[in-house]
C-alpha cells in the first residue's frame, strides 16, 4: 500500500505525553507550525499508577480541540494515540464520543506475535463501529524480535497478520530507543543509529521484510539542542533516506522543520522521475541519460523509484 500520498503524509511525528496540560492550547494556537503529525502517548511516558488520570486529561484535550475546530479554522495535525494494550483502543473511543472524529488512528507499541492478533482485531472492530477510518502504526521494538534464531520467522509471521488490514497500516515504525535499551546503547549527537551495528542490522531486516509493501518511518533522534545537534539530525535523516525510510519520530518541536526540509525532493530528481514515468512505451531503447545528462536511467529498473519521488514531492514539496 505504498501507492498513495496518504501513506507518505505522516511526516515528522511529534511525541507528547498524553497527560500534558497544554496539548489543546498548543494545537489551537498552532505553536508547532502546520506540517507535522502528533502522537499522544499513554504508554512509556506515563507513570503506571496514573493511567486513568492520563486518559481523563487526554479525553479533555481531544474534546477541547474538537470543539475549537467547530468554531474557527486552525491546522489540525493527524492525531494518533499510543495505547498501552489492545483493549485501550475501544475504551478510548468510548471516552472520546463524537470527538473521535479528529483522531487519525492508533500507535501499537511493542507489536509482537503475542499481541498482534488482539491489536488487529480491535482495530477492525474500531473501524466497524465508526463511519470514519482509523489507521494503525505498529511499532517494532519488542524483545521478542531481538533473538536472531527466531527474528525472521516472527517478522514474516507479523507481516502475514498485517496483510489482512494492509490498507489500515499507515506506517511501520521502529522503536529505536527501546531497541538500544536492550544493549545499554545511547549515541551522542554526532553519532547516527546506523553506527550501532546490532540496531542497524535490525533496521535492515525491517526494511527487507516490509519495505516493498509499507512506508517505514525513521527512528527517534534524541537531541534537540546543544552543540552539533542539527547537523547530527540531518546526517541521520540522510542515512534513513538511503535505507528507504520516510518521515521520522520527533521528540521536540525544534526537530520538525529539519525533518520536513530534509525530505523535500530535489528539482533534479523530480524532473528525472517525470521523464522516467513519461517514457514512450514504444521506444526502441529503455535506457537513456537523465535530463541533466549526469546519470543513466532505465525505464524498468527506476520506475518504482520515480513513483516514490512523486509521492514524496506531493507530501513534502520540491526544492531547487
Amino acid at each position: 500500500m505504498k501507492n498513495s500520498p496518504l501513506y507518505y503524509g505522516v511526516g515528522p511525528l511529534l511525541y507528547c505525553p498524553a497527560n500534558k496540560d497544554m496539548i489543546a492550547s498548543s494545537i489551537i494556537e498552532q505553536k508547532f507550525g502546520n506540517k507535522f503529525s502528533l502522537a499522544l502517548c499513554l504508554e512509556d511516558t506515563i507513570n503506571d499508577s496514573l493511567v486513568t488520570e492520563a486518559e481523563q486529561k487526554l479525553t479533555a484535550s481531544i474534546q477541547q480541540i474538537y470543539t475549537a475546530r467547530t468554531q474557527k479554522f486552525f491546522y489540525l495535525p493527524k492525531i494518533f494515540i499510543r495505547v498501552r494494550n489492545p483493549e485501550q483502543i475501544l475504551h478510548l473511543l468510548d471516552l472520546f464520543g463524537p470527538s473521535m472524529e479528529i483522531i487519525s488512528g492508533f500507535i501499537l507499541p511493542k507489536f509482537s506475535p503475542a499481541n498482534a492478533g488482539c491489536y488487529i482485531q480491535n482495530m477492525i472492530t474500531a473501524n466497524e463501529r465508526s463511519s470514519r477510518t482509523f489507521y494503525m502504526m505498529p511499532i517494532f521494538e519488542s524483545a521478542d524480535l531481538i533473538d536472531l534464531r527466531t527474528r525472521y520467522n516472527y517478522l514474516y509471521a507479523l507481516k502475514d497478520k498485517l496483510a489482512q488490514v494492509e490498507n489500515l497500516v499507515l506506517n511501520i515504525r521502529i522503536g529505536g530507543n527501546d531497541l538500544c535499551s536492550f544493549f545499554g546503547f545511547r549515541r551522542h549527537a554526532d553519532q547516527t543509529i546506523y553506527r550501532l551495528r546490532p540496531i542497524a542490522d535490525f533496521l535492515s531486516d525491517i526494511v527487507t521484510v516490509y519495505g516493498r509493501d509499507y512506508v517505514i518511518s525513521g527512528p527517534v533522534y534524541e537531541y534537540f539542542s546543544g552543540y552539533g545537534w542539527e547537523e547530527g539530525l540531518i546526517h541521520e535523516i540522510a542515512e534513513d533516506k538511503l535505507c528507504g525510510m520516510i518521515g521520522k519520530t520527533v521528540i521536540h518541536p525544534n526537530q520538525i522543520s529539519i525533518v520536513n526540509d530534509a525530505y523535500k525532493v530535489p528539482q533534479k530528481d523530480y524532473q528525472n522521475a517525470l521523464s522516467i514515468l513519461q517514457w514512450d512505451a514504444n521506444a526502441a531503447s529503455y535506457v537513456a541519460a537523465d535530463p541533466g545528462h549526469e546519470r543513466m536511467d532505465e525505464r524498468k529498473t527506476h520506475r518504482s523509484w520515480a513513483e516514490q519521488i512523486l509521492l514524496l514531492a506531493d507530501a513534502y514539496g520540491i526544492y531547487t
